[in-house]
């Protein structure tokens, strides 16, 4: 082992031992959001949804789960950082038989659905975007957990405490809100103009949560759309100098997901002085995957591997729309930890493990999800042996 790969080792076990002292921070998590943070919602209501297929979970659960990766998504490794269990998805609670202890509830519910966008169908409908009408836009999503709340409080003081100690991840969400309009052949121009009202209400939900008690919100940008497997097989292009960046994404994409996340951190900035008392962690997804694209093999990573998905139907980036992972005609690499992407529109669980630590750690974070917590500091000398990797 060479003295690069030894530093890097022991700073991610460091990295992971920082983390795993966070835990006993909050008592509970409530997760909003997209099939970047769904874990069953989709599932519950289409059980013939793609991601309760094989290979989907080979890798941590070993069975399909309703998670679109080969294993744990970002929200995961957040709650088992915090020494909470995996959060159940709020649809499958509500179509169980079984009742679910409401203490167990009181540690976290998952309200995030796959496919969700953050404006409702209406929206599209009248702009001829044809989106899944599954009801379960950013708005439903708030109105289901709203809908549990009473069951998990005795009294309004108690949902106060509760709420006030609680970490809420509001998504990501925004992403279905341009990838069902990209694909199906909207301009960009157009899909621009949508900005705004997507920030519009994701802000809104913000601010409710904040008034009905909330106190740290975890805000996440989208990610990196060109140098996702999906675009860059559907504007796959010749033209190397002109349309790619030197880490191999699609440049205009890119610059679009760059102007979302912008407008969402101004959004931020808005509510920040609007609401003082409350925290509002802007997690930057964007950042951390251009990181890992521009040192791939720091991450463990291979450069043949990084565009590449490891689920999929064939094609230069093994994303194929006729054949996705799950369904007949799709085949699973060997080893999805050397993968960033899983099946061409999601990642690896060893890629969003890499994300939740640097949320955790404030890496990719505007500031450390754990710096909310009390006993947890991050000095200066630790923060450098993380960036350090």
């Amino acid at each position: 082992m060479d003295s690069s790969t030894d530093l890097i080792t022991k700073s991610l076990l460091f990295l992971h031992l920082l983390v795993l002292s966070a835990a006993g921070c909050y008592p509970s998590i409530f997760s909003f959001g997209d099939s970047l943070a769904d874990t069953g919602n989709l599932l519950s209501t289409s059980p013939n949804d793609q991601s309760g297929c094989p290979p989907y979970g080979m890798t941590f659960f070993h069975h399909p789960t309703g998670r679109c990766s080969d294993g744990r998504l970002i929200v995961d490794f957040i709650a088992e950082a915090m020494g909470l269990p995996l959060l159940p998805p709020f649809l499958e609670i509500m179509n169980s038989s079984s009742a679910q202890e409401v203490e167990e509830l009181r540690k976290g519910v998952n309200f995030a659905v796959s496919g969700a966008t953050a404006m409702d169908y209406s929206f599209f409908k009248e702009r001829g975007v044809d989106v899944s009408d599954n009801n379960s836009s950013l708005f439903y999503q708030l109105q289901w957990f709203k809908q549990l709340l009473p069951s998990l409080c005795s009294s309004s003081s108690d949902c106060k405490k509760m709420l006030q100690n609680s970490l809420f991840l509001l998504g990501e969400i925004g992403g279905n809100d341009y990838n069902n309009p990209f694909t199906q052949g909207l301009s960009v121009d157009e899909i621009r103009s949508f900005v705004p009202r997507v920030i519009q209400t994701i802000g809104s939900a913000i601010n409710e949560l904040i008034e009905l008690g909330a106190r740290t919100l975890v805000v996440p940008g989208i990610t990196p759309l060109g140098c996702n497997s999906m675009y860059m097989t559907y504007y796959h292009s010749d033209n190397q100098e002109d349309y790619y960046d030197s880490r191999g994404c699609i440049n205009w994409l890119n610059e679009f997901a760059s102007y979302h996340n912008g407008l969402v951190q101004d959004e931020i900035r808005r509510l920040r002085q609007l609401h003082p008392y409350a925290t509002l962690i802007y997690a930057d997804y964007y950042g951390a995957i251009i990181n890992i694209f521009s040192n791939p093999q720091q991450f463990g990573f291979g450069n043949k591997e990084l565009f590449v998905a490891c689920c999929g139907g064939g094609g230069p980036y093994n994303y194929n729309a006729s054949a996705i992972c799950g369904y007949e005609g799709s085949t699973v690499c060997d080893d999805p930890s050397k993968y960033f992407h899983w099946d061409g529109l999601h990642c690896t669980e060893a890629a969003y493990r890499i994300i939740a630590d640097g949320l955790l750690t404030g890496y990719f974070a505007t500031s450390a999800i754990s710096s909310s917590c009390p006993g947890v500091k991050l000095n200066a000398d630790q923060l450098n042996l993380i960036t350090s990797s």
